[in-house]
């Protein structure tokens, strides 16, 4: 069977009838097959995927179907799908079958989305690398020695290799992001209360969004849209009326784009991204557009900002696993007091434990004001100096990531080395924009680079359109080249 790019592809055949559901819903159920060494989904929904196919078959027969027709999906191991299986990658959870559904998932599932299984992550979605699942890490489709990116790995990977159309993810400090430009793909991480989160397992509940991933803008576009809106079940999320995004795409006019000369020039950057980066400001700066360096005040304090916080946060959030009522409990419990002791230290891995250490740190009375406090107000002067950039220009751009996908492995053992890989992603959930991670060449391993288009604060409808903009401009380049080689 051909790759589809698009759904509007897989539309079009399915109403020509060169394509069925069951055999769409068939290949991709090979394709897991014959992937498993990638270890992107830990449960896969084939005889479910099957039956909503047929039912789906009838539906496009009839003319009755949905938007998504033909739309097979993928779920990270953090949203919630009612009588499956939901662990966030972690051993505390084993067993645990979510008792409704979330709110995204069944908006999509109501335009006739078929899920497909549920895919591997870092545990409770805390890691750049997809090493710190209780499944194991996830490998990179492009070179098994390296990693996908965390924590939505498995997501992307698996859109990455074709196992499924799109995958939904979630994204606190680049979760989306990250995976998407390590691995080629398109992820996008919408405005902060744009996507109810009801049904996500919480990390940090201030900076979690849930984001498609997916292999074009249209796609992506299309997803955000049906996902988004206001939701009963959840207080933080907008009332706002959501554009028609998928029949928006079209950018028109020049923009006005800034970029950080230090992120940009910086030679703690790959010099391959840094080269593609500076290549797609040069061929902007061609086309008529304004690009700008610029300097944002307090950028340096990002990334202290985002732990200090996400790590509170999580303090708080996790201590509802306890093994008293769902999930994991110690054997080796011999009262009250061993049982949440014993089952936490034995079910949560490294990095969850250093998380909630360092957050429950920051929150102890002693040490309230010094971190927590200051970190709060930290947050607000970078959401104002975020907010008067944006006075001035329509996007910041910016790499995702220093460097491509890097070895399994390799920073483990490091953990300030891994937190830095979310160096360029983290202002957007501190602030809560929108912000896009988009293929940008690769590097001389063939390893995939992304380049990360931000906007204002609900400027999704923009943002898709220039980003869509964008890869037409590398398509246009990638063809140039073929044609001069």
């Amino acid at each position: 069977m051909k790759e589809y790019l698009t759904l509007a592809d897989i539309q079009e055949d399915l109403r020509a009838g060169d394509l069925t559901c069951v055999k769409l819903v068939d290949h991709y159920l090979q394709k897991i097959e014959s992937n498993k060494h990638l270890n992107a989904f830990v449960e896969v929904y084939a005889d479910e995927a099957k039956k909503a196919a047929l039912a789906l078959d009838e539906k496009i027969a009839t003319q009755t179907a949905g938007k998504l027709a033909g739309l097979v999906i993928g779920l990270k191991d953090v949203l919630s799908l009612k009588g499956h299986g939901l662990q966030a990658g972690s051993k505390i959870l084993q067993d645990y079958k979510a008792p409704f559904t979330a709110t995204a998932v069944q908006r999509l599932i109501d335009e006739d989305a078929i899920v497909i299984g549920r895919q591997n992550c870092d545990e409770f979605a805390m890691g750049s690398s997809n090493e710190n699942s209780s499944f194991g890490p996830v490998l990179n489709a492009a070179d098994n020695t390296k990693v996908p990116g965390g924590s939505s790995g498995g997501s992307a990977v698996a859109v990455q290799a074709g196992m499924c159309h799109a995958s939904l993810g979630s994204d606190t400090g680049g979760s989306v992001r990250q995976p998407a430009a390590f691995c080629g793909v398109i992820g996008v991480k919408p405005s902060y209360g744009r996507v109810s989160r009801y049904g996500l397992i919480a990390y940090a509940s201030s900076f979690d969004c849930i984001g498609p991933i997916t292999k074009s803008i249209e796609d992506a576009a299309l997803i955000l849209e049906i996902m988004a809106g206001a939701d009963d079940f959840d207080s933080t999320v907008s009332e706002k009326r959501v554009p028609s995004y998928s029949s928006l795409l079209m950018w028109k006019g020049n923009a006005r784009i800034g970029y950080i000369r230090e992120a940009v020039e910086s030679t703690a950057i790959s010099l391959e991204i840094r080269q593609q980066t500076l290549e797609m400001l040069n061929r902007l700066r061609a086309e008529g557009h304004e690009v700008t360096p610029v300097e944002i005040p307090l950028v340096d304090a990002l990334l202290p900002t985002y732990y200090i916080l996400t790590t509170a946060e999580a303090s708080s959030n996790l201590s509802r696993f306890d093994g008293v009522r769902y999930g994991y409990r110690s054997s080796e419990a011999t009262d009250l007091e061993s049982m949440y002791k014993k089952t936490r230290t034995e079910a949560f891995g490294e990095e969850v434990k250093r998380r909630i250490l360092l957050g429950t740190f920051v929150l102890s009375a002693n040490y309230y004001d010094a971190y927590y406090t200051k970190a709060q107000r930290v947050r607000r002067l970078v959401r104002e100096e975020t907010d008067k950039f944006f006075e001035s220009f329509d996007f910041l751009i910016s790499p995702v990531t220093p460097t491509t996908a890097f070895t399994i492995g390799e920073k483990t053992e490091d953990p300030l080395q891994m937190y830095l890989a979310d160096i360029f992603t983290v202002q957007a959930n501190v602030v809560g924009n929108p912000a896009i991670s988009i293929p940008n060449g690769v590097d001389d391993n063939g390893m995939p680079i992304g380049i990360q288009v931000m906007a204002p604060y609900f400027g999704e409808e923009k943002m898709l359109a220039f980003a869509h903009y964008l890869s037409g401009l590398n398509k246009k380049v990638a063809e140039e080249y073929d044609t001069n080689h």
